[in-house]
This record gives C-alpha cells, structure tokens and sequence, in this order.
C-alpha cells in the first residue's frame, strides 16, 4: 500500500474480511465436538424458590450434565459475581449483597439463569429444559426507584444500594439564596437494551491442565481474574481469548454467568461446552443502560452567568450490583457534572435502588451521557424561562480558553478547550441562520419545526495504562500486540496505520494481535474511549525502546558511536555512512546475526492525564402535528478530537453514537408490566434505528490539541451518543413549546408526542 502520510482516512482493512463473511466470530470458532450449553431462566421477576428438580431433564436422551446453584456448592463453587461499590455520603460502604452465579433461595428477575442444560446439541438440552420441574412462591414485585416495597436482599431492606453525593450542599444554597433566577426541572432517562449486532456467547475447553474460555467481550483480562477467583483457579492455568467481536459498547465488557458454567461443564465433563445467546434471551439477561430520573436546579445571576447547579438523581440498579453499576451514576456521572460551564459551586446526590429487573451497566458513554443529558436539557430550559438565545447562554457561561488548565468542582483538570471556537463552526455549518425559513415552510405544511443544541464534553476513561509489544517475523513482516480489544471500532487499521506512521513499516506488512492472554502479559481492554489515545502512546514507546535499540546494534555496521545514529520514522542515518536500513531490513540484519533480543519489544505506558473531547451537536427535527411522528431532518456535529490518526475512522464512529443516541431519544423504549415482565423482548415490541430514521450527518472537527498526551489526541468512540439525545430532546421542545407543551421526556414516539401534544391542548383550552 503506498504511503500517504499521516493521519489519513483511509479505508479499513478490517472490512473486507467481515463483509464477505469471512468474519471469525466465536459461534464460527467453536469446536465441532462440542456440547451444547443452554439456561433455564426465571420465567418471574419476584418469588421464593422452594423447589427445583432436574432429575428428568438430567436422564434425557444426550444430556450430559444439569447444573444448578446445588451442583456448583458440591463442586466447591462458592463465590457469587464481583461488582464495584462506592461510600454513601455518610462515609458507610454502599450495599454489596451477594450476586449467585445460578439462583439461590429466590428469584430476582426475569431470565436470572437458574441452571443450565449441557447436552449433545441444542435441540436436546432445549427439550431436557422442558422437563425441569421448577416450584415458587410468588412475591410482589419492586419495579420503582424509591426506598421500600418488597425487599429484594436483606442487607439493603429498604431497597437503597447507595445514597452518595459529591460537591458542597452549603455552597450551593449559598449560591440559591443570592440567585436572581433558578430554573427547575426534572428529567427522565428512559431504560434501554443494548442490542449488539451479535449476541453474548462462548466456549470453554479444559485440556486437564488449562482451561481457555473464548467469549466475545471487551477484554480479556477481567474475566480471567474473574475465572481464578469463582472456579479456583491459578491464573497461569486459564487463557482467555477474544475471537472478531459484533459489537459491544459497554454491556460485553463484564463477566457474566454463563460463562464460568459452561467453564465449569467443559472440566467436569472433559468436552468442550460452548453457548450462545438467542436475541429475546439476550434482551431478557444482558445488561441494560440509563434508566434514571433526575430532579435538578440551575441558578442564576441577574446577567444570566450560572452560579450554583444541583442534582438529585434516583436511577435503577436492577435485581444486583452489576460490575460498573454502582459507580455510573455516581463517579462517573460527576465527572463531567458542570460540562463546559465555569461554576464551583455544584451539588450532586445520587441514590441507587434495587428493582426486580435486569441489572443496569455500561452502555456507551457510561455516566457521562446522562450527566451531558440532563445538564443540557436544563440548559436548554433556562434559556426559554429567562427569555435568552440558548447559543448566547451557553457561550455566556462557557470556560473561558484563558482559564485552562481548568479544575472542575468534582475534581477533573481539564487541560485546554475552545469551546466557543467549536459552537461558531457548527452555527454555520448547521445553517442556523436559514432555520427561521425552514419553520415557516414547514408551518406551511402545518408542520412543527425544532432546532436543537447540545454542547458536550467527555472525561476518558479506564485503566490508563497499557501494554503493546512489536515482533517481527521471520518473513519481514511485523506483529503488534494490543492490549484493546475491537468491538467493531476498526482497531486493526488504526493500530498498524500508526505504528507504520511511527516506523515506515508498510502497512501490508503489519499484524494485529489482540484478545489472547497468552500472548500479551496484561491490558487494560476497551471502554470509556481509552483505546486509541493509551494504545497509540504505548506503542510510541514501544517505538522508541525498539530504534534505540537498533541505534545501538547499528552503529558498529556504520562505524559510528550509537549516539550517532538517527531514525527519521522510515530509515535509520548516521554521518558518513551511506548504510540506511529501514526497520525492517535492521530486523533482518539481526536476525541473520542470531539477534533475537531485537526481533521482539515490549513496552508498557500510562497516559500523563485524561482527555476531554468536547463538541456541539445540532438537530433539526419535524413533527407530524396529527399523528406526533418525529422525523430527524437534518443533523450537524463540530467536535474538538484533538489530532486524529485516521479522520474517517473518527467519523465513523461519530455516526454511530448518534445513530444510538437517536434511536434512544425517538424510538427505543424498555416496558415491564405490573408484574416485571419485559413486554419488549423482541424487535416486534423494541423499536431499533434504521438507516431510513436518519439523515446525512453533517461532521467537521475543529480540533484543540490536547496537553495530556505526546499525540494530542481525545477519545472519539462514545462521543456521538453523548452529545445526541439531548440535541433531540431540545429539538423536540423547540418544536413543541409554541404548543404548550412544557415537559417532553425521550422517546420521543408518535403516541407519547401525539400525547403531550393532546395533553397541552386540554390544558390550554382548560385555562
């Protein structure tokens, strides 16, 4: 492939192979041998389990094992699922009840596994499944955030998980008491389920001495810990690999049940035992995201400079602490609390309630898109309550360029931003000034019209260190090895683009390894946008050791003192000599030399600080005032990146966080009846975006190189779901508000706008 030059959009290499169906995902990779693993789930939400019999189901034809909670106890499996907690505001530890891998004593939600069938195939552990014998006392079920109800566990007997609070209630009410205008408001975040392309499934294999557990994660070093600690384990003996991955965004990076059981089948049994997901069975047991609800207040001076913010946010936990689900909206929600606004005086409570439903986890953005949501809907708000443009309110109260380094109230240092530069670009490019043209022909039509603004700001995060390793091969070409794991992103091209950037190493000529514990020592896997920005400055250290490594080994062939010797990212030059080998052709010198201290490299880098990619997202929307339909007509993203390694990959990734942020916004919607059953278990009943709900995304970066990193780079992979639902959610009032509605909350459907368009005419008609 000819070399372009850096930070080009080229096509990624990636995609050949997963659009000819050529794709290795783990479904594809099982072994042919292997047996069949399928989960008998709870068919209700809330009971007692007072009987379970598997004798039946054991004795059917091609039935190898039924394992249940019992059965794991006999085998020496005691330990339940890991999650983080977080410290109440009072300084006392977060509830923590145990999480079963299979059900014990009671059944918590619907689709909790409570044993699963291991059988010659699918269709054989599905019929042994029907003769499971299954006894329960009915119990009412919790399905609201609030304390109280029927107790879920019996160390949080009022259902709270946390009650938590960051920032200084005293200065806030300080900053109320001398406020000219507080704006109110409260604001719902509806509950969604993630929907990866390809469904959660493994296998696992135990060959008497190891085990290796291939699942189509984010990582693979989480569930290895994971697996010595719940199947005892030592690490050396487990392998963990990632195989290609459809999809993950958050919901694929924690352990979950499935897989240490059928682990745990596959050492019992001597076989491989491999499972795999069914959609509805999916969206009955894969963690869910968002679903909270917040009550907040802005307060104002009289020149409408914010002073004082307060949150008081309630949010949904489910049935057990999930991995993350403690600290979303709490840690992570506060880390971009303010967004780009200069206040200090800032105030957040969060409580966690436990509900008879599946548990809430990472979904793409992870805090950061509900705390972006809420505060620019609020922003959104004042501007109408105080009678301002809400462009000019936001640049009013934006971080001034001058003020960075920038400590917020919860603690981040925001190390530069340009706020202001970035919305004046997305003014233009939006068109806003035609906008007032467009409504009145839409009026015309007798159609409602909205523009909608959302000014975004990201804290990356994760593990901020990372581990890469570069080796070459014996037919020159060259391996790296990441510790990220691609869920999609197009981290081959980005990774070896890179390194060939960095090198002069053809392109062609690279190869990336990830997902395989067995071949790199550690790695912190992908979320929070970490990838690009930790990998890329492990892998320019890795750089570094490598050419001061053939610096030293080439000075002798050059005659000159290894201090002499310069790499300028495509041949190594010394004074004097007219010897200027690539990197490549310096491998093979060492090779033929029997060097192989040169043919491999590790390195392992921590990022100094954070990145804070930041953007505007507009929105333009029109509604069908006789029937509520929502139809998204135009849209337009700015985003500050940093420098970028491949800008068409950052757009692609651009689109895809507001395809998601728009379906949660218009269409996606998570319905549990009285007695929490999910009446939106498949794609008859859970609306999905389609290409035909969106328009050509319009994208521009306008970039402010970040300080926290040698390469100016910010994490791009979940900024376009951040900015996306509130740039709707404002589009949507704006269209609405003329009409009386005051309080519009996602998604935004036909029935609910139709509703609240209904609603606010009575109101109107009433007064």
């Amino acid at each position: 492939m000819e070399k372009f030059g850096k930070s080009q959009p080229i096509t990624r290499l990636e995609d050949r192979r997963f659009l000819t169906g050529a794709g290795r995902y783990v479904d594809d990779i099982a072994p042919r041998d292997a047996l069949h693993a399928l989960v008998f789930r709870s068919p209700v939400a809330h009971a007692t389990l007072t009987g379970l019999d598997v004798t039946d189901a054991t004795a059917a034809p091609g039935v190898h094992a039924v394992i249940t909670a019992g059965s794991l106890t006999a085998h020496g499996i005691t330990e339940g699922l890991w999650g983080i907690t977080v410290k109440n505001r009072d300084g006392s530890n977060a509830a923590s009840p145990r999480r079963p891998i299979l059900a014990e004593g009671k059944l918590l939600h619907v689709g909790q596994p409570i044993a699963v069938v291991i059988a010659d195939t699918l269709e054989a552990a599905r019929d042994a499944a029907e003769l499971i014998v299954l006894d329960y006392d009915d119990l009412p079920p919790k399905l609201d955030m609030a304390a109280g109800g029927a107790t879920l566990h019996a160390d949080a007997p009022d259902n709270r998980a946390f009650d938590w609070a960051i920032g200084d209630a005293a200065t806030y009410a300080a900053a109320r008491a001398r406020a000219a205008h507080v704006v109110a408001l409260q604001v719902e975040d509806n509950r969604v389920i993630v929907n990866s392309l390809e469904p959660r499934g493994a296998y696992a294999e135990w060959d008497g001495a190891r085990l290796h557990i291939a699942f189509n994660g984010q990582g693979v070093w989480g569930l290895k810990t994971q697996a010595a600690r719940v199947l005892g384990l030592d690490t050396e003996s487990i392998r963990i690999t990632n195989p290609d991955v459809g999809g993950g965004f958050g919901m694929k990076a924690p352990p979950y049940p499935e897989y240490f059981v059928i682990a745990h089948a596959a050492m019992q049994l001597g076989r491989p035992v491999r499972w795999m997901s069914e959609r509805t069975e999916a969206m009955l047991s894969d963690h869910a995201g968002r679903d909270l609800v917040s009550d907040a207040e802005l307060a104002f001076d009289a020149d409408h400079r914010l002073i004082g913010y307060k949150v008081d946010t309630r949010c949904n936990l489910g049935a057990f602490n999930s991995n993350f689900g403690q600290i979303i909206q709490t840690n992570l929600f506060a880390r971009v609390l303010m967004g780009t606004y200069d206040v200090q005086a800032a105030y957040l409570r969060s409580q966690g309630f436990y509900t008879n439903t599946t548990q809430v986890d990472a979904y793409r953005g992870a805090g950061r898109p509900e705390a972006i949501y809420l505060l620019e809907r609020m922003m959104d708000r004042a501007a109408r309550e105080l009678g301002v443009d809400p462009w000019e309110l936001r640049r009013r109260n934006f971080i001034a360029p001058a003020k960075f380094p920038y400590k917020t109230v919860t603690g981040e240092t925001y190390d530069v931003g340009d706020f202001t530069r970035v919305l004046n670009r997305a003014e233009v490019l939006a068109d806003r000034a035609g906008f007032a043209a467009r409504r009145a022909a839409s009026a015309a039509k007798g159609r409602l019209r909205g523009l909608g603004l959302c000014y975004y700001i990201e804290s990356i995060l994760g593990d901020p260190s990372e581990s890469v390793a570069v080796e070459f091969t014996a037919d020159g070409g060259a391996l790296i090895f990441v510790g990220t794991q691609s869920n999609g992103q197009g981290h081959e091209t980005v990774y070896a683009k890179f390194l060939a950037d960095q090198t002069g190493i053809p392109l062609e000529r690279i190869e990336v390894v990830q997902g395989d514990s067995d071949r790199i020592a550690t790695g912190g896997g992908t979320g929070g946008s970490r990838s690009v920005t930790v990998q890329s400055l492990a892998t320019l250290t890795v750089v570094t050791q490598m050419t001061t490594a053939f610096a030293a080994y080439l000075a002798d062939k050059m005659g000159v003192d290894a201090t002499e010797v310069s790499f300028d990212d495509e041949r190594f030059r010394a004074p004097g000599s007219n010897l200027t080998p690539t990197v490549l052709e310096a491998a093979a010198m060492a090779r033929a030399d029997g060097r192989t201290d040169l043919l491999r490299h590790d390195a392992r880098a921590t990022l100094p600080g954070r990145s804070y990619p930041n953007g505007a997202h507009v929105a333009e929307i029109e509604i069908d005032a006789e029937t509520g339909l929502v139809t998204l007509d135009r849209y337009t993203v700015v985003d500050d990146f940093g420098n970028l390694i491949n800008p068409r990959l950052a757009e692609g990734q651009v689109h895809g966080g507001v395809a998601q942020g728009v379906g949660q916004a218009l269409m996606e919607r998570v319905v549990f009846d009285e007695q929490g059953q999910l009446l939106t278990a498949t794609f008859m009943d859970y609306a999905m975006p389609r290409a035909s709900d969106l328009p050509m995304i319009g994208f521009a970066t306008e970039p402010v190189p970040s300080t926290a990193n040698p390469m100016g780079m910010k994490g791009c992979g979940e900024a376009g779901t951040v900015g996306a639902m509130a740039a709707l959610a404002n589009a949507v009032q704006d269209a609405l508000w003329d009409r009386g509605v005051r309080r519009a909350d996602m998604p935004f459907t036909p029935q609910r706008v139709w509703e609240m368009l209904r609603d606010a005419q009575g109101a109107m008609a009433a007064e």
